[in-house]
């Protein structure tokens, strides 16, 4: 297994695994608006993707986190939000998605960030992998507003 962040170079490989978690989470394919999404992320910085490769010479990709910047106001100190985790589902269950979070966790501490905020439906059952590698559910982050 082989992990790396990816680049714009990557869209190709990167653009089907976010379309794959969009439909995970009940959303309709769409490859060309994922694609526009990715980039857009990608050329304004404003996230950063990790991506699992099934061996080091990248012949197949099997899985991707999206990390988001966030701050905190009452510690002044940056932290990431893991917004996007997604494994292929052949390749479910082999250890892929702990690798791709201890990977977060390894960026997080090498950019000296506060931590790792996540969020996932509350019927999501990657809960236990997240509690199993240290997360733990906050009770301060229960509400979210939508237009």
């Amino acid at each position: 297994m082989h992990i790396r962040k990816a680049t714009l170079q990557d869209l190709d490989i990167i653009t089907p695994l976010f379309d794959g978690y969009r439909q995970f989470y009940r959303q309709a394919s769409d490859l060309e608006g994922a694609g526009v999404f990715l980039t857009e992320r990608l050329t304004h910085n404003e996230s950063t993707i990790l991506i699992a490769f099934h061996d080091k010479e990248e012949t197949e990709a099997v899985g991707f986190t999206q990390l988001y910047p966030l701050f905190s106001s009452v510690s002044m100190e940056r932290m990431l939000l893991l917004n996007d985790l997604y494994i292929t589902p052949i390749h479910r269950g082999k250890g892929i998605g702990t690798l791709l979070i201890n990977s977060a966790k390894e960026l997080c501490v090498s950019l000296q960030q506060k931590g790792i905020v996540l969020q996932t439906e509350t019927t999501n059952p990657a809960q236990q992998l997240y509690e199993r590698l240290g997360f733990n559910k906050d009770p301060d982050l229960h509400y979210f507003w939508a237009r």
